[in-house]
């Protein structure tokens, strides 16, 4: 359990802070990034589920993704460590199963596409798209994270800094947030605005 006892550290005033394992980085390291933006998704889906009238199926997904959320902070907020002293809390391929069991069930009672959808329609629909464009720039920067500091897997150079899971649970949620969306506009009956493309030509 976490326990805060003073918000402000004058800490960070030098343009660097702590990861979660005590080393010092900077701040404009492309993992402070990435887990700021999964904050920042975090934020978003905050906004979402205090508007009213959010279906109890989806946000009972929003509050377990939430949660989620940051145990991805927590993870990208941690070197990779073959041998860490205590337990490091990472993501697991099982939270990406759940993301795809979501997209799944939810996807399956919609109406098939025809072409990329508006952002749009409900108030809901919105804040979850807006999440979803934060969570893939978080994916981004956890890319840039692995190009600066490498994989867990051993497949890159330098290897061992970004645990690869993390980020593909990243672009799973991007995934499920758009399908959420387009399923909290369905709940409401609200259009769906559809892109075509060079109407303005």
């Amino acid at each position: 359990m976490v326990t805060l006892t003073r918000i402000y550290t004058r800490t960070g005033d030098a343009g660097q802070t702590r990861l979660a394992n005590n080393d010092v980085a900077s701040k404009t390291d492309p993992r402070l990034e990435a887990y700021g933006s999964a904050e920042e998704a975090n934020c978003a889906l905050g906004l979402a589920l205090a508007t009213s009238g959010v279906p109890d199926d989806i946000a009972e997904v929003l509050r377990a993704v939430q949660n989620d959320l940051f145990d991805v902070g927590a993870d990208l907020a941690t070197p990779m460590n073959p041998n860490p002293q205590n337990p490091e809390l990472r993501v697991t391929p099982h939270a990406i199963d759940r993301l795809e069991d979501w997209c799944d069930r939810f996807n399956a009672a919609l109406p098939a596409l025809r072409s990329f959808v508006l952002p749009g329609g409900s108030v809901l629909a919105g804040y979850l798209n807006q999440a979803r464009t934060i969570v893939r720039r978080a994916e981004r920067a956890a890319w840039a994270a692995a190009a600066a500091h490498g994989l867990e897997d051993g497949t890159s150079s330098p290897a061992g800094g970004v645990n690869v899971v993390a980020i593909r649970y990243l672009n799973r949620l991007s995934d499920l947030l758009f399908i959420l969306g387009r399923a909290a506009n369905h709940a409401v009956g609200a259009d769906e605005v559809l892109w075509v493309p060079g109407a303005g030509a």
